[in-house]
């Protein structure tokens, strides 16, 4: 019998498929290790810098920053699946110019020219160097930076979002709740799933743009719907009707829409954040009267749950957790079981059974 980690690894080797041959390659220019790394298969560009990232986990992997003199803010872009930095070159040029951002771009461990194994622990781990190699490099700071996951990439993107409290804004483009509900509609979150979005989508706490095809066949618009109404802090989505799960790009509400986002992202202030977590905070949760009782859900000893009142007593019956009858004395539910009433304590005989 498989374990939970078992599982997860081969689950892993069903949701990675890097393209074979890679699409570009990686050389230095000049001599020994000093020389400027370029990349061959797509066009040179002076506003490309191509990197080699050490990860935590002992891979290179190989990292595309373009530059724009007009920006304000920098993308960090996670792709999909069936995808490398060659394939990507041009729609990172367009994304570039049309957004007026920085933009880096990279591939995971076991895609492109990266080195080691695509894995889920890898790819979180590329995501975390990447943006340290933003941080030391470039000095990019979180407050100035959006993250962009599409596909599979929503995984990583979600997983570096909810670690960063202070980040401008998150793009979730075709993006997935969670590995396992990809193929299967679930409703609990098991061990062994993977990219379990469903969860850390709660974590993050900056604006939220979902993009999602109403006609994707890979993954359905209700992870993406699922998704957005989860988030904290909602951003307008952009459900594309007629469109599948590799040609949003085509559409033209695409640029645009993702563009208002970007402009609305640049015109948040410390200040105004500032003034959103203090209204945040003055909101008070509404009073519960004492005297009103409460609706809990008891499950213990049960088969099912259970809907019932709960009782004003402190007391509780520490034999049984069933309670199915009424105490005429104390005018309180007592144990079925042993007859022990929760206000008086001792059995009655004016305790009515069900």
């Amino acid at each position: 019998m498989l374990s939970g980690c078992s599982v997860s690894r081969l689950a892993a080797k069903f949701a990675f498929f890097p393209p074979s041959p890679p699409t570009y390659g990686v050389r230095r220019e000049g001599s020994g290790d000093n020389g400027k790394l370029v990349a061959s298969g797509v066009p040179r560009d002076p506003s490309l810098d191509v990197l080699m990232v050490e990860t935590r986990h002992g891979s290179k992997i190989v990292a595309f920053y373009l530059r724009n003199p007009c920006a304000r803010l920098t993308v960090l872009y996670s792709h999909g699946n069936a995808a490398d930095l060659g394939q990507l070159y041009d729609l990172f040029l367009q994304l570039k110019v049309n957004l007026r951002v920085n933009l880096m771009g990279y591939d995971y461990s076991g895609y492109g020219a990266s080195t080691g194994q695509p894995s889920e622990p890898n790819t979180y781990a590329d995501i975390e160097a990447v943006y340290q190699c933003l941080q030391t490099e470039y000095g990019v700071s979180q407050e100035d930076l959006i993250l962009y996951g599409q596909s599979v990439g929503s995984g990583p993107t979600l997983h570096l979002a909810a670690r960063l409290p202070r980040l401008r804004g998150v793009v979730l483009h075709s993006a997935i709740l969670s590995g396992l509900r990809v193929l299967c509609h679930v409703n609990t979150t098991f061990c062994f799933d993977i990219y379990k979005n469903i969860n850390k989508i709660k974590k993050v706490k900056c604006p939220v743009l979902v993009i999602h095809g109403t006609d994707d066949d890979i993954v359905n618009w209700l992870h993406g719907n699922g998704l957005w109404k989860l988030a904290k802090d909602p951003y307008e989505p952009l459900w594309i009707k007629g469109g599948g799960h590799c040609n949003l790009e085509l559409y033209p509400d695409y640029i645009r829409h993702l563009s208002r986002f970007i402009r609305d992202m640049e015109g948040i202030t410390t200040a105004s954040r500032l003034k959103k977590i203090r209204q945040a905070l003055q909101k008070k949760p509404a009073k519960v009267p004492n005297s009103a009782a409460t609706t809990t859900t008891f499950t213990t000893n049960c088969c099912c749950r259970i809907r019932i009142r709960k009782p004003r007593c402190r007391r509780s019956c520490y034999l049984c957790g069933c309670i199915k009858a009424l105490c005429v004395k104390a005018l309180t539910i007592i144990c079925c079981c042993c007859c022990c009433c929760c206000c008086c304590n001792e059995p009655d005989e004016s305790c009515i059974g069900n």
